[in-house]
């Protein structure tokens, strides 16, 4: 059970409601993490828009390479319920099994193709050592460029915040799905 109530549209005030649609237009629902940050409307509102510039309105990274930083991180920060929906969305995206199971694994990827790799080596970097390395880092902007690679920390920013949210919160996966973490 969370630490703090799931809002619904209705559980807030009637000048609220707005953000709470706001939420739910890209996604299609307000999922549970938001629904536990609805208790700070202003602050959830706010999550969601940049989840949502980086996901919908302008995604300058391939979806393949966000489900791996975003498995990746919540790997790192055993977040069972980010790492449980994307594990499937990495699926539907195309990332390879061998993939996911690297990230799963832990430690520092091997055997698979570089292209793939390096994001997982970048993102663990940057969440273990607070910092990339000059060749990891290199590497990754010569495939994204310099814009990509700007969304790709704040990508990886993002999931940090929602895993350690959702960790704290103790957010659980929804009744009948199943954890694979």
């Amino acid at each position: 059970m969370p630490r703090v109530p799931l809002i619904a549209k209705d559980d807030l005030a009637q000048d609220k409601h707005g953000l709470y649609e706001q939420m739910a237009a890209h996604r299609g629902h307000v999922a549970r993490p938001f629904a536990a940050l609805l208790n700070s409307p202003e602050v959830a509102s706010s999550v969601a828009l940049v989840g949502e510039q980086l996901r919908y309105v302008s995604p300058s990274i391939a979806s393949e390479v966000r489900e791996i930083i975003t498995l990746t991180t919540a790997k790192a920060l055993k977040c069972q319920y980010i790492w449980t929906h994307h594990y499937h969305s990495a699926k539907e995206v195309g990332v390879r099994d061998e993939v996911v199971e690297a990230i799963r694994n832990g430690g520092r990827p091997r055997r698979l193709l570089p292209k793939e790799s390096v994001f997982i080596q970048f993102t663990q970097e940057l969440l273990e050592d607070k910092q990339v390395c000059d060749a990891t880092y290199g590497a990754v902007e010569h495939l994204l460029g310099r814009q990509a690679i700007v969304d790709l920390v704040v990508t990886i920013g993002y999931y940090t915040m929602l895993c350690l949210a959702i960790n704290a919160l103790q957010v659980n996966l929804e009744e009948g799905v199943a954890p694979n973490l």
